[in-house]
């Protein structure tokens, strides 16, 4: 579905991500890691198309994308769920998902919006309500939901649980397990390691713009020093 070779971007004179590379297949789950300033949104953003590109490359199910536009990559299934939602805090549940649809005919919104609704069933009690409005986990559920609308191949992910209470990132994440089952290809950018490792079928793991470990989720936790050096917590979580 997506492979980066050798991908090197950042933002004007201050390279975030150097050399990365991998395969991400269809159908998988693919957690990317790190602390804090790794360059975990800078990779999302560079698939996105929104960060600057100095070398390497993107291709997108077969096909080279690393100068496409962002608008054309969004047209070709590949939606971001962003940090902080970034949803229109002004408009109503209805109208931030009408948003996300934007590029399909109108016969797809009904469709999309019933897939959003089966998945999210909270958000189809709360159509009329101003985003700004709901909780923190309907927010999240209402993000997911306005990139669901415009139907992704490829779902980028980024920090789910910023900002959740325990249940509703289960709920979260509970979501995109079955969005995987249905072929959905996801990309996660997690602050919580040990959730991110539940749901995860790949791993890597990313230290100033640099990988430091790939390898499967059950590989990740069988690394305990990996925990405590890259992503601050105790070795014991591994185990």
């Amino acid at each position: 579905m997506l492979t980066l070779e050798n991908l090197s971007c950042g933002y004007g004179a201050v390279r975030a991500v150097h050399d990365l590379s991998f395969d991400l297949p269809a159908g998988r789950l693919l957690a990317l890691l790190g602390p804090n300033g790794a360059g975990k949104t800078s990779t999302m953003m560079a698939i996105m198309g929104h960060v600057d590109i100095y070398s390497g490359r993107i291709v997108y199910q077969g096909a080279e994308i690393t100068r496409r536009r962002a608008v054309d990559r969004a047209e070709l299934g590949i939606a971001l769920v962003p940090e902080g939602r970034q949803l229109f805090p002004d408009l109503t549940v209805d109208e931030n998902l009408t948003v996300g649809g934007y590029a399909h005919a109108r016969a797809r919104d009904r469709v999309n919006r019933e897939r959003v609704f089966h998945v999210f069933p909270r958000l189809a009690e709360r159509t009329t309500q101003l985003a700004s409005s709901l909780s923190g986990g309907e927010q999240q559920m209402l993000a997911i939901g306005r990139a669901l609308m415009a139907e992704p191949r490829l779902l980028l992910v980024d920090e789910l649980s910023l900002g959740l209470m325990p249940k509703m990132v289960d709920l979260c994440l509970k979501a995109l397990l079955d969005l995987k089952r249905e072929g959905v290809t996801i990309l996660l950018v997690e602050q919580n390691t040990a959730r991110a490792l539940d749901v995860a079928d790949q791993v890597i793991v990313l230290s100033s713009g640099a990988v430091v470990f790939r390898g499967s989720a059950a590989q990740a936790k069988a690394e305990h020093s990996l925990f405590a050096t890259f992503l601050g917590m105790p070795e014991q979580i591994a185990t």
